[in-house]
């Protein structure tokens, strides 16, 4: 996949680290903090996460029940490769919003549910975490595009 623009897919918070996150119509991203209201944000390198359909899709196919959410992430995309997307890379969300990708993956210390139920999770090789270096309100629907310092 080549394309450096696609769309927000999904927003999805949590107020509590752990848990599924629900899936909201729009959100306020804070400059060095992440999604207001949400339980991952903080003044670290992994303010929001992010996934593509893409991925969420694979696992679909053994688990029909899958939606956008139920990987933790806070932002899904639609027609964004993000995990091969070097970090760094800079992100424009919606009108004014940018992300700087600080993490591709992570390491997870116990295995999901999804893993148990599926074989498999995304999120250790796809998920991605970035930091809000600009912040504003998000929302479905938006573009979601690889910027370039300005």
């Amino acid at each position: 996949m080549s394309s450096n623009s696609g769309t927000i897919a999904a927003i999805s918070i949590s107020d509590k680290k752990g848990v599924q996150k629900t899936n909201v119509d729009g959100a306020l991203l804070l400059e060095n903090f992440g999604i207001k209201d949400d339980a991952h944000a903080g003044n670290w390198h992994r303010q929001v996460s992010l996934l593509d359909m893409s991925s969420i899709d694979r696992i679909k196919a053994k688990l029909p029940a899958i939606a956008p959410g139920n990987f933790a992430e806070n932002i899904t995309t639609s027609g964004l490769e993000l995990f091969s997307m070097p970090v760094g890379t800079l992100l424009k969300a919606g009108k004014n919003c940018l992300l700087r990708i600080t993490q591709i993956g992570k390491e997870c210390h116990t295995r999901c549910a999804i893993y148990y139920t599926a074989g498999d999770c995304v999120m250790p090789r796809e998920g991605v975490f970035a930091e809000v270096l600009r912040g504003g309100d998000i929302s479905v629907g938006d573009t979601i595009e690889v910027a370039t310092a300005d």
